[in-house]
């Protein structure tokens, strides 16, 4: 069945709500010291999904959709500029978490408190639009 024009104008809201979050969230990042990859790789650390606020490499790879090589090199710089920390798993010596600092942590909060009004439209737009 083809797509209603209603579902063509949703998409093209929906689209253009999620350019102007990127647009802004770059703006914001730069704001609070952080490139939108540091943003973003610091996002996914903090925000794991088991709650644990770490990750590996592996981990990160897979959610960034980067390769793993691509994602060492961000690690490296992130990790010489201060923003993440490695730890070493208690249990299994093969794995190294990655943590943010207190840098990054500051960075990254200021950050996302300043995302608010910018997730609260998109959120209303997402909510607004029936599958």
């Amino acid at each position: 069945m083809a797509p209603t024009p209603e579902q063509f104008r949703d998409v093209a809201e929906l689209r253009a709500a999620l350019r102007r979050f990127l647009r802004r969230s770059g703006e914001i990042s730069a704001r609070n010291g952080l490139t939108p990859r540091y943003h973003l790789l610091l996002l996914m650390i903090k925000g794991a999904s088991d709650g644990s606020e770490r990750s590996t490499v592996t981990g990160l790879a897979e959610q960034l959709q980067l390769t793993q090589s691509t994602v060492t090199q961000l690690v490296q710089r992130a990790e010489r500029d201060g923003l993440i920390a490695r730890e070493p798993s208690e249990s299994d010596g093969r794995v190294v978490y990655l943590k943010l600092t207190d840098e990054g942590e500051k960075r990254l909060s200021a950050s996302v408190a300043e995302h608010g009004p910018e997730r609260e439209l998109l959120f209303g737009i997402i909510a607004r639009i029936k599958p």
